[in-house]
């Protein structure tokens, strides 16, 4: 391991992929990154990219290990090595997408799929806990590939009295601060997180906390609404076509989640399916259509975000600009329902800034790999709530 470190220490351009299989369930994301300099001295360039879709029947299942009381451990013990070998699979493509071979890859940093994730105490269970788990094993990755693999990251943060979450704000900060210009960077996926970075900040004057659902819940609605026929509300289509019921969204929004101060997480467990079934239920017995229902969802995200920024950002930030990438980003209808609750600042895509939005969490796992290969600490206390920075994530060797 020492004589890998040392090897990689004196190189000065690395080549690494980056993994990510987010809340949303949709897939893996496989970014092929050039990677110069460690911390925030890092440069990324994303020179390929790869996704692959999960099907139905592995969607299905993995909704269920997120559910509460939902998990056997035979279950939970198989989709490991199941996901494992997906990530590995889908590293792989990538690879030969950017024209390499394995052994030109310096190393692989994977999130994982999170199937639980508890950064505070709550009752319920034997032996409660902090804590978090991340699937799809490092070690089956390292061996599949021939690529030193590094992951599990959040619980080093938890340990250090982190909320272990969120962890891209680190590379967010990497990637787009600006010497003139305060940035909101919101992410749009399972769930929506954000980042602030004032003008000219160093990178503990960074923000960050899960704004709410992103696309969780109303890909659920769309999926109850379409009777299966879709995943998601493909260009905003159905949402366009409907209207708004400014009632239902105002209940929603009385959530507690909401109110409290950040840091703060979240994830499937608060935000899941169980939860969008009865809003499908409360927007039915109002009458409303597929349409409707879709508009109301969409922007139950839009106003979780905007009031987000209202109550804990813009009176404490100067803030000219927010940009926004995930699959909310290709969602014109929440864009539009974003600025017309925003008007005071400009939005932009990550894309028309030169990164994939798409590409942009994998990318993230890139930057923090190498920071834990070199040791260097790559989380944000004033994030996570952390007592201290620390180096996150394991290495696995092949």
């Amino acid at each position: 391991m020492l004589d890998l470190i040392g090897k990689l220490a004196c190189k000065r351009v690395k080549t690494a992929i980056g993994l990510m299989s987010g809340t949303s369930l949709d897939g893996i994301d496989a970014a092929v990154v050039r990677l110069t300099g460690t911390g925030i001295d890092a440069e990324a360039e994303c020179i390929a990219f790869y996704t692959v879709a999960y099907d139905v029947a592995l969607r299905d299942q993995l909704k269920a290990l997120c559910k509460p009381g939902g998990a056997d451990a035979q279950a939970l013990c198989s989709m490991n090595v199941h996901l494992a070998k997906r990530f590995a699979a889908a590293a792989l493509e990538a690879a030969a997408m950017a024209g390499l071979r394995p052994d030109e890859i310096d190393f692989i940093g994977s999130h994982g799929q999170t199937v639980w994730h508890q950064p505070v105490l709550e009752g319920g269970v034997p032996f409660c806990e902090r804590s978090t788990l991340q699937i799809g094993d490092i070690s089956f990755i390292a061996k599949l590939t021939g690529v030193p693999t590094v992951g599990d990251f959040r619980p080093a943060d938890m340990a250090a009295g982190g909320l272990g979450a969120p962890l891209t704000p680190y590379a967010d900060y990497l990637l787009f601060r600006h010497p003139r210009l305060g940035r909101i960077v919101q992410n749009i996926g399972g769930i929506g997180n954000c980042a602030v970075i004032p003008a000219g900040a160093d990178a503990a004057a960074v923000t960050a906390f899960d704004t709410g659902p992103g696309n969780m819940m109303l890909d659920q609605a769309i999926v109850a609404l379409s009777g299966g026929a879709m995943s998601y509300d493909k260009d905003g289509g159905w949402a366009a076509a409907g209207t708004v019921d400014a009632e239902l969204v105002e209940q929603f929004m009385r959530h507690p989640y909401f109110s409290a101060k950040p840091p703060k997480t979240t994830g499937r467990e608060t935000f899941g399916e169980a939860v969008a079934r009865q809003w499908l239920e409360r927007a039915a017995a109002k009458g409303l259509d597929a349409r409707d229902t879709a508009a109301t969802f969409t922007a139950f995200t839009a106003h979780a975000i905007a009031r987000s920024y209202r109550d804990f950002i813009l009176p404490r930030h100067e803030v000219a600009e927010v940009i926004v990438s995930g699959g909310g980003a290709r969602n014109p209808a929440m864009m539009g329902m974003l600025a017309k609750l925003l008007p005071e600042l400009r939005l932009y895509t990550s894309d028309e800034l030169g990164i994939s939005g798409d590409a942009k969490e994998a990318i993230a796992f890139a930057l923090l790999a190498n920071d834990t290969i070199h040791g260097v600490p790559n989380t944000l206390p004033a994030v996570t709530g952390a007592t201290a920075a620390t180096v996150m994530g394991k290495l696995a060797l092949p």
